[in-house]
Parts: C-alpha cells; sequence; structure tokens
C-alpha cells in the first residue's frame, strides 16, 4: 500500500479544498494518507515572514480570489471571506487532529471535517463547543481528543511535525510527498495522483547524482 504524507494546518483553505479530491484519489490508488498537522505561523516564520512581503493587492489575489475560484472548481462549499476566528492559536485544532492519531484512528474524514467547518461554517477550532460537535458529527469520542489535544506529549508530536516540515523543505499547507517526492498545494493534487501510479523521472540534478555514483563505482 503506497503512503501519502500530508502536511498540513487544520486552518489551511487550500487543503480543505483539495481534501475531497485527496481522499478520492488516495482510494482509487488503495493508498494511506499519512497526516502530518504543522503549526503554518511557525513555518512561515522561520522561512522569514514569506507571506508578509507579498503587496496588499497580491495578498488579495492569493488568499480570496484564488481560493474563490479553487473553491469553485473543486465543489467545495466556501465561506465569504476569511473566517471569523482564523488569526485563532493552531495548537488545540492540530493536537486533536495528533491525539486522534494517536489513538489509532482514521482521521481522513475528521481531519475534512474541521477544515470543512472552518472554511464553510466560519467555526472556531480553537473553541472545545465548537470542535466538540465536529469530533462526535465524525464518530468519535470528543472529551479523550479534547483532554489530550494540548497534552505535552502530543505538543510534543506537532513540534516534531513542523521541525522535520522546514528540514524537508516544506513551505506551505498543504505539501504533499508520495515516495519521497514533495508536491506543493492542491493544485498539483492530479500529478500526486499520477506519481501513484508512476513516479516522475528525475532529471534535475541528475549529472550530480551520476557524478557521485561514478566516484563510489570508481573507489
Amino acid at each position: 500500500m503506497p503512503d501519502i504524507e500530508y502536511f498540513y494546518s487544520a486552518h489551511s483553505a487550500y487543503a480543505y479544498i483539495g481534501a475531497s479530491l485527496l481522499s478520492r484519489i488516495a482510494s482509487r490508488a488503495n493508498a494511506r494518507i499519512i497526516h502530518r498537522p504543522i503549526e503554518l505561523r511557525q513555518l512561515l516564520a522561520a522561512m522569514g515572514g514569506a507571506t508578509n512581503s507579498l503587496t496588499p493587492q497580491r495578498r488579495e489575489y492569493f488568499s480570496g480570489r484564488e481560493i474563490e475560484r479553487w473553491a469553485a472548481y473543486r465543489g467545495a462549499p466556501i465561506m465569504r471571506g476569511i473566517p471569523t476566528h482564523h488569526d485563532n492559536d493552531l495548537a488545540r485544532a492540530n493536537g486533536v487532529l495528533i491525539a486522534a492519531i494517536e489513538a489509532d484512528h482514521n482521521i481522513d474524514e475528521l481531519s475534512h471535517a474541521m477544515l470543512r467547518a472552518h472554511w464553510r461554517d466560519d467555526a472556531d477550532l480553537d473553541n472545545e463547543d465548537d470542535l466538540s460537535k465536529i469530533i462526535t458529527d465524525a464518530g468519535f469520542r470528543p472529551a479523550r481528543l479534547l483532554g489530550s489535544a494540548l497534552s505535552t506529549k502530543v505538543q510534543d508530536i506537532h513540534a516534531r511535525n513542523t521541525a522535520e516540515a522546514m528540514e524537508r523543505s516544506v513551505f506551505g499547507s498543504p505539501t504533499y510527498f508520495v515516495e519521497g517526492d514533495m508536491f506543493y498545494g492542491q493544485d498539483h493534487l492530479e500529478l500526486l495522483e499520477q506519481a501513484l501510479e508512476k513516479p516522475f523521472p528525475r532529471l534535475w540534478g541528475q549529472d550530480e547524482e551520476d557524478d557521485n555514483a561514478a566516484e563510489g563505482a570508481g573507489g
């Protein structure tokens, strides 16, 4: 069974927009989605605050018009504008997802439900009442997940996910990996599906790889 590593934030618009297609792709390929929730703001800060360098016009395009168009194209219902609680802390929401993984739950639907609630229904994913309803509707017991979400164990995993994302040059949400090959953004999901059928050739940096192989053979 192939794996799809999935680095994302529980507040990510583009993770939400791509979630249904990601599930369909995984099902068609009999692949397993490995969820890796990350602290996206920390990741962006480590990159030098890349989004803050955008002009207001470019920010409006990438965080406005592009979201509207892709949501319509993917058939993902979405609210008007940025969710009210979008700037709230991510630790609890991402922690719920990690706690569910640690409890050996399949969180594909829970993850999608949280993203959908935030971007369609304006849910506050740092609010226990909002999260409790989402978790219950997804078929899980909220008390256990909410009780573990901010635990040291879960938040250590959250921090490790984020550190690994930085080490692997992830620079946004969502980012997917298939056999180590990175696909940034839900707009690359069709390419990801192709990679599950047949890996893309690796031509970039091939000369360096060939030189290293030749040196090893001659040693």
